[in-house]
């Protein structure tokens, strides 16, 4: 049961990056003016709007590829979770640097800090499958 809820964290995580990144990617200044908070962050810049949309479809192709292949699982969430954790804390940097207010965080939380927590969750057990030695794909777990 907790592999099965997992391996569906990690495509619920991969679906939601790419589909932002996509986003991000093809209509950036769409993405800037929609995306709640956003316009606070300072003026649109489009190339880093893409910049930051490759990042996505990378974060989602990682925790895809990490569905397929158990034996490099670990490694395929850990990188994007890392990243995510990185910045839901950059997120929180700025609450505490005076740069924006408390309630960023609760309107951030779904789009930022859940992620975070989600992929950490699931590079744990990851890990913790990894020494135990039993692996599973989506298929199996399914």
């Amino acid at each position: 049961m907790l592999k099965a809820f997992c391996i569906f964290a990690a495509i619920v995580l991969a679906i939601a990056a790419i589909a932002n990144g996509t986003f991000m990617l093809l209509d950036p200044e769409r993405w800037y003016l929609d995306v709640p908070g956003v316009t606070t962050t300072g003026p649109f810049n489009q190339h880093f709007v893409r910049d930051i949309g490759l990042i996505f479809l990378l974060l989602g192709g990682s925790f895809l590829f990490g569905t397929a292949w158990p034996q490099l699982r670990v490694a395929f969430w850990a990188a994007p979770s890392i990243w995510l954790a990185g910045h839901a804390l950059f997120h929180f940097w700025e609450v505490a640097a005076g740069i924006c207010g408390p309630s960023a965080l609760v309107r951030d939380f779904p789009a930022v800090t859940l992620p975070a927590i989600i992929g950490l969750c699931i590079t744990a057990w990851a890990i913790a499958e990894a020494r135990n030695g039993t692996f599973a794909t989506a298929v199996e777990a399914a």
